[in-house]
């Protein structure tokens, strides 16, 4: 699905940004180091902004320091961006995330000083978004690089379209006449399963031990204990997946961890956010059905886990005593879970 033809003119080569130039998304990715930096500030200016993503974006932008240089990159576009740049031909970025933050990203890359990025009155987005690229190069006068339906309006006026990671797109490009050079994009689902961490489901065991205790071998408190390891196995994984959005730029400065599903671009963090958000309503629904005990366990256990996410995880001592206190919780509940 590739078409080399057009991309050896000396037209100008502009990338979106989030899921096409980078692995991720600058919106997702403020949001998150607000979360950890300042909670109460970023969950302000969310539920304040949540109608109006320009503003959003630009006051989310000015709550968290984010670090664009470690953010993963597509090295696809990059290469071909890179390319473009020693042919002489000008490379610049046109996103609909802040432009501080799009700013500095192409000084970081020796990008094109020119962007085109969202203010806080302005989405830059869309047919926004296609008028201002036809306005600074004319239309058919640049190529463009995307991965979502929405850059449908670009590339209907670029000269040559880079698709990432949009099969679909790329053929009704192509039907339609339009050049088309086609990239690598989405995620594995054993990239999620990942993310979930199965293998950390094992403590959960430890809900056996009050049916063991009691010697109640029935099947009806073996069925009810097998049921409260489902719900905190879907709570945990729900609570993992959020401490790595967390710790997204941690994560990328370590030797290994840098190979997590978000922190690596692997998995989008849209998508762990939708996951960790299902999981926990099906760990919250199954704890409904073992009765109000379970219920207020888990409650409890979310929020310890949470808070330990936030901010007791970077407490001495105080670290070493939640994680024992969230082992205890385990075993509160297989208690709970047989009493129904």
């Amino acid at each position: 699905m590739n078409s080399m033809n057009g991309l050896e003119d000396n037209r100008p080569l502009v990338l979106d940004v989030d899921g096409t130039f980078l692995k991720t998304d600058l919106l997702f990715e403020s949001f998150w180091a607000g979360m950890g930096q300042a909670p109460w500030a970023t969950l302000k200016a969310t539920l304040k902004n949540f109608t109006r993503p320009a503003k959003l974006k630009s006051e989310l932008a000015g709550i968290a320091k984010i670090r664009t240089d470690l953010m993963p990159v597509n090295p696809q576009v990059a290469d071909a961006a890179m390319e473009a740049l020693q042919r002489g031909r000008e490379v610049s970025l046109a996103s609909a995330s802040n432009e501080r933050l799009v700013e500095g990203l192409a000084r970081e890359y020796g990008l094109s000083e020119r962007v085109f990025a969202s203010s806080a009155s302005k989405n830059m987005k869309g047919e926004t978004k296609a008028r201002a690229l036809v306005a600074a190069y004319g239309s058919g006068g640049f190529d463009y690089a995307g991965n979502a339906p929405v850059d449908k309006a670009i590339w209907a006026e670029s000269h040559t379209a880079l698709v990432v990671g949009h099969a679909t797109a790329a053929k009704s490009l192509m039907k339609g006449g339009k050049l088309v050079r086609s990239y690598d994009g989405g995620w594995q689902m054993r990239d999620v399963l990942r993310a979930m961490r199965p293998h950390q489901w094992v403590k959960n065991v430890l809900l056996f031990l009050p049916m063991l205790a009691a010697h109640d071998f029935s099947l009806a408190s073996l069925l009810l204990v097998l049921t409260g390891i489902v719900s905190f196995s879907a709570a945990a994984s729900s609570i993992y997946i959020i401490n790595d959005l967390l710790d997204l730029e941690a994560d990328r400065l370590h030797v290994t961890k840098c190979n997590r599903p978000f922190a690596s671009g692997a998995v989008p963090i849209s998508v762990g956010m939708m996951l960790s958000a299902m999981l926990g309503v099906f760990a919250l629904a199954a704890a409904a059905w073992l009765g109000l005990a379970f219920f207020a366990v888990i409650i409890l256990y979310i929020i310890l886990s949470l808070a330990y996410s936030l901010r007791l995880k970077r407490m001495r001592w105080i670290d070493i005593a939640t994680l024992a206190g969230l082992y205890t919780i385990r075993v509160i509940a297989g208690a709970a879970a047989i009493q129904g």
